[in-house]
């Protein structure tokens, strides 16, 4: 009997340790702009999302970043819109719970800035 309550113990530490060496959830948005939307007004707008993201379950965490191209091909979109996520459970609650939230209502209502290629991918760093 002990060694089988060592044994489930040492399973479940196993379970509660493994998030900790997880990567980052890492999802990259291809957004188009129009031609007359400034640098400024793409801040505004991703700052504006991400505030409301972090107010959802899975969103506390998360950062987000624009990428503007300076010598890069793309073949589709203008700038990218990376969000960071500390591991792929913290993406996954957020992701659950993103339809009709205030992030998407925000995605909705915005006509001068469209992004509909995305990619997940989990980022591990290298050591």
């Amino acid at each position: 009997m002990k060694t089988f309550v060592q044994l489930a113990l040492l399973s479940l530490l196993v379970f509660a340790t493994a998030p900790a060496y997880a990567g980052q959830a890492v999802h990259i948005f291809a957004c188009e702009v129009k031609d007359e939307v400034t640098e400024e007004k793409m801040e505004a707008a991703a700052s504006a999302w991400l505030k409301a993201a972090k107010t959802m379950k899975g969103g506390e965490n998360l950062q987000a970043y624009l990428h503007h191209p300076v010598a890069a091909k793309m073949d589709k979109g203008d700038v990218l819109f990376v969000i960071v996520a500390p591991s792929l459970a913290e993406w996954g609650m957020f992701w659950d719970g993103y339809k009709g939230s205030a992030a998407d209502k925000l995605d909705q209502t915005d006509d001068d800035i469209a992004c509909p290629d995305s990619a997940l991918f989990e980022a591990v760093q290298v050591k």
